[in-house]
């Protein structure tokens, strides 16, 4: 069955008393059992509710994992990924990522002697100048990378993972398994920020892990359970309503993005346009061939700093806001806010200054998106010369 059928039906026949299209949401914590000794698969909703667990089949199927996690945020959902490995572990993980899971790694599991070498991870050269045996256990990539989108090659790396018995994590937040499915190309893991486009209308909270065999599922199953942090019976309702109309969104959120990046790429004040659709883009070619698709989310530079907030202040369609991959377009200035936790001078390194406009493109029709930046672009330039 294609993935547009699978997500439009998602829970709708998972009712077999009712009937019901929509799954129901099962608020209760507690199930009575038949007898002693005896379960309906259901004891206590910590471990396992009827109304995620239908959310946490459908995402496993969707990426072709074995299991489903569903956690109450993206960061919930690293974390549990991340108690996998014990002290003394060393993890490799992309250069280029999310500054929450930065300061996850170095502010709470460095705490428990969890160490993490930031690398080039489409290098693989760097990975193994950085890999320890009997230390390292795991490599963790964001493909595209938040917010450079920088490619890495998913089953290169995952094969030179496994030849060296490391645990391959993939964070699939920005493709979704519509249009990247990392465990058809090697991955151990796949991580969701699952409140970005799964959920996609900016309104639920919610994180999620995919494993690719049972052994892994039992392991995270366990720490699912013993950890605590799992998605309630309404946000999962509402992440599996969100996600039965993610086919159409994707669509649009490429097709709008993918217009104004060619529009921004023309612009007189943009520096560069870091978007893997161009054909200027370096992983142009790579993402063509491990990907369907492209996301809706790219970034910018200006060609000069003081541009940045008189373009964010003039927006006016476009909100100046964090997170991303809801219908609503968004812009961001990771220097200080997605990426305020990495260390100035590693953010430098990779290109994160302040310059950048980190920009989730929504599904408003995209005539309208570009003449709020047309009009914002003009009224920072006239307020730039003016000063």
């Amino acid at each position: 069955m294609k993935l547009e059928s699978l997500l439009a039906q998602i829970g709708s026949v998972s009712d077999s008393v009712t009937g019901a299209v929509s799954f129901p949401v099962h608020h209760a914590t507690a199930f009575r059992h038949p007898r002693l000794g005896q379960s309906t698969g259901f004891d206590y909703a910590r471990t396992k509710s009827p109304t995620r667990a239908v959310l946490e089949e459908a995402i496993a199927r969707l990426e072709s994992g074995d299991a489903g996690f569903a956690c109450s945020s993206g960061m919930a959902a690293l974390q549990l990924v991340f108690s996998l490995f014990g002290q003394g572990a060393h993890l490799l993980v992309s250069l280029d990522l999310y500054g929450g899971t930065y300061r996850l790694l170095e502010k709470v599991l460095s705490r428990y002697g969890i160490s993490a070498t930031y690398v080039d991870t489409n290098d693989l050269d760097a990975l193994e100048s950085a890999f320890r045996p009997g230390v390292t256990k795991a490599v963790l990539l964001e493909t595209p990378t938040n917010p450079l989108m920088k490619i890495t090659d998913i089953e290169r790396v995952c094969r030179w993972a496994r030849a060296r018995e490391l645990i391959s994590i993939v964070d699939n937040t920005l493709m979704t398994p519509f249009f990247q499915r990392p465990i058809e190309l090697g991955a151990d893991l796949v991580v969701h920020s699952a409140s970005k486009y799964l959920g996609g209308h900016n309104d639920v909270l919610a994180g999620l892990v995919v494993t690719r065999v049972k052994a892994l599922s039992e392991q995270v199953a366990f720490l699912h359970n013993s950890m605590g942090a799992v998605l309630g019976p309404q946000d999962s309702w509402l992440l599996m309503r969100g996600m039965k109309t993610l086919a159409l969104r994707m669509e649009r959120h490429q097709e709008n993005a993918l217009r104004i990046a060619h529009w921004l790429a023309a612009h007189p004040l943009v520096e560069q346009v870091y978007h893997p659709g161009l054909e200027s883009h370096p992983g142009h070619a790579l993402q063509k061939r491990q990907a369907s698709g492209n996301t809706g989310i790219f970034s910018f530079k200006l060609k000069d700093a003081r541009l940045v907030e008189p373009v964010l202040r003039h927006l006016q369609l476009i909100a100046f806001a964090e997170s991303l991959g809801g219908v609503e377009s968004l812009m961001t200035y990771p220097t200080v806010q997605t990426h305020a936790d990495i260390p100035e001078e590693m953010r430098r390194r990779v290109g994160v200054d302040e310059r950048l406009l980190r920009y989730s493109v929504g599904i408003e029709h995209v005539d309208d998106l570009i003449a709020d930046l047309w009009q914002a672009f003009e009224a920072a330039r006239k307020e730039v010369q003016a000063s």
